[in-house]
């Protein structure tokens, strides 16, 4: 029986490390296959998982001997982290391993939308000539609204700042003076004056009670109709159906999301053929270097727990 299951993709070299030292089962293929896991948990002491595999319930149930979940990212929605605490089980994410991957990406779906010439392949290879049409807007002198202030909306600002963006953020967790927004010359401001006056906005909070639904239709309705929206944060934040409705009837200009509540989407849902929308299937923190720096990260605090337990 195997010490540690890996049930989703993770970078060889990280793997080779904990092979070195543990009977390690890895297959990406067991995220879509709990009939399959569930038997290798039996006698496992380590579990590593990204976003997708449900640590809960009977899975947890499932694995007597687990120490140690390690979180191939940072969020935590898929693991019951009270009925790990309860357990003495450890949850090891990896904290920061992926920032600079989800910025890039919210930077460059915000100079995507604005510039909005994206969609044109088909009828530019087809001989169309859109110019006047798809004439789009500069980055620069553009407001940027961050919703949430944490260690990705900074590494955000920062770039954003370059590019000649003014940021706004909002944080409820965070005083006005707190000296975070001054360092990065980042305007606090409430949720609604924020929205109300960002050319784009990009989310960066987690799926709690309170930010479930928190844009949807009075949210987007604050927005500017040329306004762009992006979220790489969680599926729920966004109401999917208020946003397509928005973008449809032309009261927004674009949004890109990387999340979604369901992962993957079911289909013939309400973002299928709305326009001024792409969709990336949860991809916004996975870069080759993010991987490798993520794997590695987990790798060692899985490691270094089972060590610890053993002693």
């Amino acid at each position: 029986m195997p010490d540690i299951v890996v049930t989703e993709f993770m970078d060889e070299a990280a793997l080779d490390a904990l092979r070195a030292r543990h009977r390690v089962h890895y297959d990406p293929a067991l995220v879509d296959a709990p009939e399959a896991l569930v038997p290798l948990l039996a006698g496992a002491r380590a579990l590593i998982v990204r976003n997708r595999t449900q640590v809960r319930g009977a899975l947890l149930a499932g694995a007597p001997r687990l120490e140690v979940v390690g979180r191939l990212g940072v969020g935590l929605d898929n693991i019951d982290v009270e009925a790990c605490r309860a357990r003495g089980i450890a949850v090891c994410p990896a904290t920061g391993a992926n920032d600079l991957a989800v910025a890039e990406y919210v930077i460059c779906g915000v100079m995507m939308l604005l510039r909005g010439a994206y969609h044109a392949s088909a009828e530019v290879a087809a001989g169309g000539w859109p110019r006047t049409r798809l004439m789009g807007r500069e980055t620069s002198g553009r407001t940027l609204g961050l919703v949430g202030f944490g260690a990705i909306a900074r590494q955000t600002a920062r770039r954003a700042a370059a590019l000649g963006m003014e940021v706004v953020a909002y944080d409820p967790f965070l005083a006005e003076t707190d000296p975070a927004f001054a360092a990065l010359g980042a305007r606090p401001l409430p949720l609604d004056a924020l929205l109300a006056c960002s050319d784009a906005v990009s989310l960066h909070v987690p799926l709690t009670v309170a930010t479930r639904g928190l844009i949807g239709a009075d949210a987007l309705a604050r927005m500017r109709p040329d306004a762009v929206l992006v979220n790489a944060a969680r599926g729920g934040v966004v109401d999917d159906a208020a946003l397509a409705a928005a973008l449809t009837e032309g009261r927004l200009a674009g949004a890109m999301l990387d999340v979604f509540e369901a992962e993957p989407l079911p289909g013939g849902g309400p973002l299928q053929g709305v326009p001024n929308l792409i969709l990336t299937p949860h991809i916004a923190g996975v870069t080759v270097e993010s991987n490798v720096r993520v794997s590695a990260a987990v790798a060692e605090a899985v490691a270094r727990v089972l060590q610890e337990k053993a002693a």
